[in-house]
């Protein structure tokens, strides 16, 4: 039976409905929506949410971050200009109607550091005003929009603020890629350099007296723990040998931690309220009622705790949401993030491992198109980015896209990836271009040991690191891929260090621990370059790229495509004038996947 092609305006076209949730005062569901193409926020009474009417008047990238303020009338939503970053914050009256822009400088981003119910006319924003690799603290007062300068940054990569906004330190990277987390005015806690990624304070009890930390030191895994400030002495909440705490939910009113997910094939988790226990097994309950098996999510911004929101991410279909009525134990179905995918039949992420070339243990994930033998398949891989990062089970559009046309998509988590512990992810440290790339290639191998992956089909494409991990691909293996797929990839890991946004100047240390020393491994950072192997192509490349990228620039895309046009390569090139890292407009991705599919189906037949 032949599978119907999901149009691509329906994958990566706008969703319908995104990221709901109750206002403050419990009386208003807000959520993000297309305006005249644009996505943007919209309000309803919570009891008729098909009264909406929309608040903003965005027509550039769309608003993807947005939140409601506890004075009860105040949204507030980040907008930057054709993906450079620079976010400014936008304030909407709510009553009024009326929006003005509470950041409005050039070239300066604006973070919202904290807002608290305690404090309902206060927000703390970060802003590189002064010095643009830095973040001073700024108060902002939501009734006059003054902004007030109430901390200078000594250096912090990051700020550490209690629930009654009183700032209390930060964290600040060392020259070995360590990092010293900082509290009341004293270095509080050296943290080794293969701990960084696993370290950070989550916040504090009402009372600020305890501080809730997640923490490798002395384990595998992040580990939660209270730490009593007074006495130093630490008591571990929740971990796991293997697997590290990936999430927490806290109560919103006291700061306690309740839950604690494990980033296993499919989330763990781990109870440490009775009472928050009891409403999500009723959750559950409901959803398996409805015969939904999926991964469970609730937010909860009403201040009285009766109203909450769900998401329900089954893996094979849209993002379901839901509001929670606590009283009465039921769900109230609002709808999916986008009801065009409803007639097609999407297909299931599918974990799998396997051993890779020095005996450590890869876990990863599979999506099979629908239907279909897995015998000899035609398979893409799809490399993720960060690369401090992983894939989870999820609804993932490019997994939709590829098994829906007939490949098996490949995610594989390669060492260096996040939530197996410290051990598996400090792996990677340095091996961009090596083990990392080796892994990639044992997947491959894994599955056509199978039967179920053709050797002679095979591609691979990524975003950002992932990108990187194609033309690596491309470079230094040219036998394996059969073309390959570059999405704001870079191709020179020397100029990638030496570019970036000043704001990413403290990571610095960091990039150099993980990534390579420009000043003491230059040629290594040479020969881990796909540019450096130009000349070994021999797979057609599929270059794309943000124009305003501050991250991976420009240049990147520019270097490799000039080198390819040198050599006489096949290559094609997109750029995108009014895009940063990554694609955020519905009519760029449209172009961009209709490029990907057309260029796979020529390549891999």
């Amino acid at each position: 039976m032949t599978v119907p092609l999901i149009p691509r305006s329906v994958l990566f076209g706008n969703p319908a409905y995104l990221k709901p949730e109750i206002s403050p005062d419990g009386r208003h569901l807000i959520h993000l929506a297309p305006d005249d193409g644009v996505m943007n926020v919209w309000i309803a009474p919570v009891d008729r949410p098909g009264e909406a009417r929309v608040v903003t008047r965005d027509r550039g990238r769309g608003i993807r971050t947005y939140g409601v303020c506890h004075d009860d009338r105040t949204l507030f939503y980040l907008r930057d200009e054709h993906g450079d970053e620079s976010w400014r914050l936008y304030l909407v009256d709510l009553l009024s109607g009326e929006e003005r822009c509470a950041t409005p400088f050039d070239g300066v981003q604006a973070r919202v550091l904290a807002h608290h119910r305690r404090h309902p006319e206060t927000v703390l924003l970060g802003l590189n005003r002064e010095r643009r690799h830095l973040h001073d603290v700024y108060r902002l007062d939501l009734p006059t929009g003054e902004l007030t300068r109430v901390a200078e940054n000594p250096g912090y990569l990051s700020w550490i603020i209690d629930s009654d906004l009183r700032i209390r330190g930060g964290t600040t990277m060392r020259a070995d890629g360590g990092a010293t987390i900082h509290l009341d005015g004293e270095p509080w806690l050296e943290v080794p350099y293969e701990d960084v990624m696993g370290t950070r304070v989550l916040g504090f009890t009402g009372d600020g007296a305890t501080v809730h930390l997640l923490s490798s030191i002395g384990a595998n895994a992040a580990r939660l723990y209270a730490v009593d400030l007074a006495s130093g002495t630490q008591t571990l909440l929740a971990g796991d040998p293997v697997h590290d705490v990936t999430r927490v939910e806290l109560d919103p009113l006291t700061g306690a931690p309740q839950a604690v997910a494990f980033a296993k094939d499919r989330d763990e988790w781990v109870y440490l309220d009775e009472a928050y226990a009891k409403d999500m097994a009723r959750i559950r309950g409901e959803l398996a009622l409805r015969d939904v098996d999926a991964e469970v999510y609730a937010d909860r911004t009403d201040r009285s705790g009766d109203l909450w929101t769900v998401s329900a991410v089954t893996g094979a279909g849209p993002v379901l949401y839901y509001v929670y009525e606590r009283a009465a134990g039921r769900l109230r179905y609002l709808g999916n993030h986008q009801p065009g995918l409803d007639p097609y039949r999407l297909a299931r992420m599918e974990p799998f491992e396997y051993a890779a070339r020095d005996g450590v243990t890869v876990h990863g994930y599979v999506t099979w198109p629908p239907q279909a033998d897995r015998r000899n398949l035609p398979a893409v891989v799809n490399v993720h980015g960060g690369p401090w990062a992983r894939h989870t089970f999820a609804f993932d559009e490019e997994a939709q896209l590829l098994a829906n046309r007939g490949y098996a998509c490949i995610q594989v988590n390669f060492r260096g990836s996040t939530g197996y512990g410290k051990h598996f992810r400090n792996l990677g440290a340095k091996q961009w271009g090596a083990a990392m790339q080796t892994d990639l290639l044992d997947a491959v191998d894994h599955l056509v040991g199978l039967g179920a992956v053709d050797p002679a089909r095979v591609a691979i494409m990524g975003c950002s690191y992932g990108g990187y991990a194609a033309l690596a691909g491309a470079a230094f293996t040219p036998g394996v891929f059969a073309c390959a797929i570059d999405l704001c990839g870079p191709s020179s890991l020397l100029t990638l260090l030496a570019g970036g946004a000043p704001y990413r100047t403290p990571l610095a240390s960091f990039m150099r621990a993980q990534v390579g020393d420009p000043e003491t491994e230059r040629d290594l950072l040479w020969q881990r370059s796909p540019l450096s192997c130009i000349g070994d192509v021999t797979a057609p490349i599929l270059v794309a790229h943000g124009a305003n990228d501050v991250r991976v620039t420009q240049d990147e895309a520019e270097q490799i495509v000039a080198a390819l046009r040198a050599k006489g390569l096949p290559y094609e090139y997109l750029l995108f004038e009014d895009e940063g890292h990554g694609l955020a407009r519905p009519e760029n991705r449209e172009t961009y996947y209709a490029a990907v599919e057309r260029f796979l189906a020529e390549h891999l037949g």
